[in-house]
């Protein structure tokens, strides 16, 4: 296999004391998480605690002020455990770098040490019943009225949701102006007049809370606007490279992970007399998934130095969240196949990551509108 050079020695102590954490502290409650629909607060004070939360964070804002690659060994080590509830990545790597480029100072202060501790749960609400990728075609407004905005619609699929104490929400500030006339809004869940709905039951990613949320002319101090009014579409679409290169570090983490547990079960399961390891099918089939895994980890690997050095463009950014989730999900099913009657039992590895899988090619947008964005760019 082709070595890695990313990390640092001091990356894998990291590496090693963050496994340590998932093990100790995740693994084991994941099952009743799973019943609940959510994990425990707990789970994400302890988090805060050993430093798992917003590792980017700079230290001004209580944070450790790490780079990209700890957040990866977080996102690496939590894939690798099959235990999908907690939406750390979410609130670390996708709501906290919007506060952080786009925040005054005293946003960054209200917020961000609370997030860094896990005081402060959070997410972001983009996704609307009539309006999933198709973020122009949001409906939410935010009308202001003296010095406030007063805010309605609904939104839904929202990870963190039915937990999150401070949600950033994606609002039409001037409905006629399209793409121009979307804004973000930071809006505390104890506001009057924002509810969140039960909890909605998924076919995977049980024990990751998702919502509605709903907002009945909700009072929004205009100091809650994030950036600037306007501009909320733009810096959606600087953040989202980011938010994409992490679903595809889960999906090829996923899928490694996936040919080392098939390996070792295809060793001790005897079909026939014989280990189901040692027919040629199984071990033909093992080397194309591993061949194809060690061309994603490669891509991968070179995406996460671009984003380091923040050249990781768009385009590239839709390509590797298309075929590192179509990877992810086509390992899986043909693991999943190797393990025969039991990989549809729900208490092995296998039958949850096929669950868990499938929505990875449609959150973060769908493959079909990252393939539309990649087209645009080649065809122009």
């Amino acid at each position: 296999m082709i070595p890695r050079t990313l990390f640092t020695e001091e990356h894998e102590m990291l590496r090693i004391a963050v496994k340590d954490f998932f093990q100790k502290e995740i693994v084991p409650f994941h099952d009743q998480w799973e019943k609940d629909g959510q994990i425990s607060r707990e789970a994400w004070l302890k988090a805060g605690e050993m430093g798992i939360l917003c590792p980017c964070v700079p230290v001004e804002y209580g944070g450790p002020g790490a780079d990209f690659r700890y957040s990866t060994i977080i996102i690496e080590e939590l894939s690798k455990t099959g235990c999908t509830g907690p939406g750390y990545f979410l609130h670390s790597d996708i709501v906290a770098p919007y506060i952080l480029h786009y925040g005054t100072e005293e946003q960054k202060k209200k917020w961000l040490p609370k997030m860094v501790s896990g005081e402060v749960i959070t997410a972001i609400a983009m996704s609307e019943p009539a309006a999933g990728s198709d973020l122009q075609g949001i409906k939410t407004t935010a009308v202001k009225n003296g010095d406030h905005y007063i805010v309605n619609g609904s939104k839904t699929f929202i990870t963190n949701g039915y937990m999150s104490d401070m949600v950033i929400v994606v609002v039409k500030t001037d409905p006629a102006a399209g793409a121009k006339g979307t804004s973000l809004l930071l809006m505390d869940t104890s506001m009057a007049g924002y509810t969140k709905g039960t909890p909605l039951k998924k076919i995977g990613m049980k024990a990751q809370d998702t919502c509605e949320l709903f907002f009945d002319n909700v009072k929004v101090p205009l100091d809650c606007l994030l950036g600037k009014e306007g501009h909320g579409f733009n810096y959606l679409m600087q953040e989202l490279p980011q938010e994409r290169l992490l679903v595809g570090i889960m999906g090829v983490t996923t899928a490694e992970t996936a040919i080392e547990k098939t390996i070792q079960y295809t060793k001790d399961r005897i079909a026939f007399g014989k280990p189901v390891a040692t027919y040629q099918n199984t071990r033909f089939k093992l080397a194309e998934l591993a061949t194809e895994t060690q061309i994603g980890r490669v891509f991968i690997d070179r995406c996460i130095e671009l984003h380091l050095k923040k050249e990781l463009d768009v385009t590239t950014a839709a390509m590797l969240k298309t075929a590192m989730t179509d990877l992810q999900c086509k390992v899986v099913d043909e693991c999943l196949q190797l393990h025969g009657g039991y990989g549809y039992i729900w208490e092995y590895w296998i039958a949850r990551a096929y669950a868990d899988s499938r929505v990875q090619k449609i959150y973060a947008g769908t493959n079909e509108i990252m393939k539309e964005i990649v087209s645009r760019a080649i065809m122009s």
